[in-house]
């Protein structure tokens, strides 16, 4: 800085980049003009200039998810930090260490009913671990601080509320040291007794089964050793896909609505399950007799979801490197087998989209899907719509081991993915990232299209585009609704409107169109979009398809076909026909 009296904001840019911040997401306003000078002032954070301030926090949430490094992202005052919202639920529920700044109205004007006023310490009490208004200069340095030691030692959402005259205002202290924890955060290990009890539960056990989360994060190793030495099937939640779908002989899927495989059956039918580092929330999809071990660090995370025989406070590698030199070899691989047999035979199942019959049928989403994965950078980052193309994710993009899978999983948001790519690209120049969008969650945050081309990043967009809310569609026949209601988008070509934003854009619907239109899209310079007018019979339906969700599904299946042509429900129920079989 130059002779000139240092500021609250230069001092809350200092204290941010001595924290290691290099990028900020947002967008500007009256308040953070102050803050705005600040960082042109100091070269060493990047400002990342979104069109929607949900999408900077979205964009945040992806970066912190990536690097489990400290994020950023600020709104102006009210309506602009109120934008943030979203995109902090996800990061809070992902678990992730994100700061938001969140200017506000001038001190004076606080409680006047003034233009912009909101409340955010109060707005934002649900998503945040820490938030404080600051009111005087003297209260920053410590506010922030706190703000970063939060967000990092609690993993999720700190936030300085600043007025935007504190932020003008002559800093009145150096800013203090910035608040680094250790690079390593102590493990929690679980106890001998506790120990022991789980041993002796899995020594008397035969049918075993892993059901494994994020929080197996750097554990994957040890947890699939041990799940070898028992002959137990693995199944997985989407977070931890990229974790153990590779490298692991006992996979057998993922679970809950958008699983596949044998995942269901393992977990319904064990003896014994045990859940590592997952608070996975889908009860009709937990065993209701076996005894269950769960192993989280997160204590309150313990018994939330289904009752437990043995709750274990502890990091997920402790307890599995402790239980590999306890437990006996499971002498009987019977279960293990019989699970494998299943879901080699579900994978043969699903995999009939992929099986092209007519290079000029309409273009299925899964095959589209694994088409994408086939041609992609072996350690691309991909980021995912909550959808459908959630789905197609989880079935058929491949992991490798090498790859990283983002989404708002935890959250559910739809038009996460675009938003989320930017977080990703920005953090990570040198690898491929590609964004899995709906045609309903790319509408929802497209102008930040945009930012993509201003802020030079590379990302590759994939519109599946069928002119429908089809998971809601999807949804309401399952509830057995005569048609789908409120789901129809208007026909749009996404391709025509990122190619008038200065992007490069492809469009194509057939099969044979797919390949040449993938390979020429993913290699462009720049940011590129690939519009896919997808089959819109695709269904998507849950694995191990519920009793009363068939019944519905039926019934709301033979009241379309009184309204619909022939033709098009023959096509849905060929398309489809694993389902009925």
């Amino acid at each position: 800085m130059s002779s000139m009296q240092k500021t609250v904001s230069d001092q809350i840019v200092e204290m941010l980049a001595a924290a290691g911040v290099r990028r900020i997401y947002g967008m500007a306003g009256d308040a953070l003009h102050p803050f705005m000078e600040a960082l042109q002032r100091d070269a060493r954070i990047r400002w990342v200039h979104v069109r929607h301030e949900e999408t900077a926090a979205f964009a945040a949430s992806a970066e912190a998810q990536l690097t489990g490094e400290l994020a950023v992202c600020c709104g102006s005052c009210g309506p602009g930090n109120m934008h943030l919202i979203n995109g902090l639920y996800d990061a809070s529920r992902s678990a992730v260490p994100v700061l938001a700044l969140a200017a506000h109205l001038p001190t004076l004007q606080i409680g006047t009913h003034y233009i912009h006023e909101t409340h955010p310490t109060f707005f934002f009490r649900e998503c945040v671990v820490y938030c404080e208004l600051t009111s005087r200069p003297r209260q920053v340095p410590p506010v922030l601080a706190e703000a970063i030691r939060s967000a990092r030692a609690r993993r999720g959402v700190g936030m300085l509320v600043l007025p935007g005259d504190v932020a003008a205002m002559d800093a009145v202290d150096e800013a203090q040291e910035a608040p680094v924890l250790p690079v390593e955060a102590p493990q929690l290990h679980a106890t001998e007794p506790v120990l022991r009890r789980a041993a002796a539960l899995l020594n008397g056990a035969t049918r075993i089964t892993f059901l494994c989360g994020i929080g197996c994060t750097g554990a994957e190793q040890d947890i699939v050793a041990l799940a070898r030495r028992l002959q137990a099937p693995v199944a997985y939640t989407l977070r931890a896909k990229d974790l153990l779908e590779k490298n692991n002989p006992n996979a057998v899927g993922m679970s809950g609505l958008l699983g596949w495989g044998a995942a269901v059956n393992a977990i319904l039918d064990c003896d014994v399950l045990v859940m590592w580092g997952t608070d996975f929330p889908y009860r009709d999809f937990l065993p209701r007799k076996a005894r269950v071990i769960q192993v989280d660090t997160n204590a309150a995370a313990l018994g939330r979801r289904v009752p437990l025989t043995l709750g274990i406070h502890a990091d997920t590698g402790t307890v599995a490197r402790a239980l590999l030199a306890m437990v006996n070899p499971n002498r009987s691989d019977d279960f293990l087998r019989a699970m494998r047999t299943y879901n080699a035979r579900e994978i043969a199942a699903i995999s009939q989209p992929l099986r092209v019959v007519d290079e000029d049928a309409p273009l299925r989403p899964e095959l589209l899907t694994r088409l994408v994965s086939d041609h992609a950078e072996p350690d691309a980052i991909f980021t995912v719509d909550t959808g459908t193309p959630d789905i197609w994710c989880a079935r058929y993009l491949q992991a490798l081991g090498t790859r990283r899978i983002l989404g708002s999983f935890n959250h559910g948001s739809m038009g996460c993915a675009l938003a989320m790519a930017i977080g990703a690209k920005a953090a990570n120049r040198s690898r491929q990232v590609i964004a899995l969008c709906g045609d309903g969650g790319i509408s929802m945050l497209a102008g930040d299209l945009l930012t993509l081309l201003q802020e030079g990043l590379a990302v590759k967009i994939l519109v599946f585009n069928n002119s429908e809310l089809d998971y809601v569609a999807l949804e309401q026949l399952q509830a057995g609704m005569r048609q789908p209601v409120g789901t129809a988008l208007h026909s749009t070509s996404f391709a025509a409107v990122a190619r008038a934003m200065g992007l490069r854009s492809w469009r194509i619907s057939r099969v044979n169109e797919a390949i040449p239109a993938i390979k020429d899209w993913l290699s462009a310079d720049g940011p590129a979009l690939l519009d896919a007018a997808v089959d819109r019979h695709a269904l998507p339906l849950p694995p191990g398809l519920a009793l009363m969700q068939n019944l519905g599904f039926c019934k709301g299946l033979g009241e379309q076909s009184a309204h619909t042509s022939l033709d098009s429900v023959k096509r849905l129920l060929f398309g489809n026909r694993r389902f009925f079989s």
